[in-house]
């Protein structure tokens, strides 16, 4: 009886014995000249879609009333640059308060929002914990069902909560998914360095400090960005539970500048002489709006993958 052999797969040099290539799936072949050609193609389609409506709003909220009539509107080609927008919206007024009040609320909400996140996705990790799978099952069934928004307005305000910036926090300071990625996240850990500090006498409060944490940096980084861009960017906790104008943050500005209604002290009457463009200040609010997203972006993408990937897969 002959016995045929297969001829083995050229090895690499500096290899020894034999080696065989494993077979590739069809999807996961090197792409060729036409589709890497396709590829950068899509990418840049999508970067410009991106791009190009971010490069009109700061173009058109950095010209002149005359550049921004010539063009019958948004610009999309400088002709001359001038922080006018800039300078009248942060020279004091509703602006510069709505801004400061924003950023307080951001900073504020969410280190309190990560404070009870970490806390409580911490505890539901410990399965022995008291009372473990009933929290955890109370905690899913608010992400199906919600009172609604009337039941939620009447709690507020029994909790006298109206005409305060607490309405802008406490209602919205926790999100049932955040708190799914940190415990699966924090289920990840190895229980071995758990128990082993235990054994050496350390309490709950120093083994989530002093190890869940530090090993946690990547899903903590991206969980605070997305608190942080929910406080930043909420709008309806702030029209529904203040009564103030001058308690109204940033974006609640932004949107009676974009709707038209008022404009803020001390611009009303530079638009109505001709020195400032309404268009123009719309832009600058919309800039200053989107700047601290744009900026804190960056520093947290290298955490995306592996803080949301293995929170999520390991949850």
């Amino acid at each position: 009886m002959s016995a045929t052999l297969e001829k083995p797969a050229r090895r690499p040099a500096g290899t020894s014995g034999l080696w065989s290539a494993p077979a590739r799936p069809a999807w996961e072949e090197e792409p060729g000249r036409a589709g890497l050609a396709g590829k950068g193609l899509v990418l840049a389609l999508a970067c410009l879609g991106i791009l190009f409506p971010i490069w009109i709003v700061v173009v058109t909220s950095l010209s002149s009333r005359r550049t921004i009539d010539e063009a019958g509107g948004l610009v999309m080609i400088p002709k001359g640059v001038t922080f006018v927008a800039y300078k009248e919206l942060l020279s004091g007024g509703q602006v510069t308060r709505a801004a400061v009040i924003s950023v307080l609320i951001t900073l504020v909400g969410t280190l309190f929002s990560m404070a009870v996140s970490v806390l409580c996705a911490y505890g539901l990790s410990r399965t022995g914990s008291l009372g473990h799978r009933w929290l955890l099952l109370a905690l899913l069934a608010t992400m199906f069902f919600s009172a609604g928004l009337i039941p939620t307005y009447l709690l507020v305000q029994s909790l006298g909560l109206t005409d305060s910036y607490l309405a802008l926090i406490l209602p919205s300071a926790l999100s049932v998914f955040n708190i799914l990625v940190l415990r699966g996240f924090f289920m990840g850990i190895s229980q071995e360095l758990v128990d082993s500090a235990r054994i050496d006498g350390a309490g709950d409060f120093r083994i989530l400090w002093q190890i869940v944490m530090p090993l946690s940096r990547a899903v903590l980084a991206v969980i605070t960005l997305f608190y942080a861009v929910g406080y930043w960017s909420a709008w309806f906790n702030a029209s529904l539970y203040l009564n103030d104008q001058d308690m109204m943050p940033l974006q609640n500005v932004m949107i009676q500048l974009v709707q038209k209604q008022e404009a803020p002290v001390g611009l009303g009457q530079a638009i109505k002489t001709g020195q400032l463009s309404g268009l123009a200040v719309q832009m600058a609010v919309m800039v200053m709006a989107l700047l601290p997203v744009a900026v804190l972006s960056p520093f947290v993408q290298k955490h995306f993958k592996k803080g949301m990937l293995t929170g999520a897969v390991k949850g």
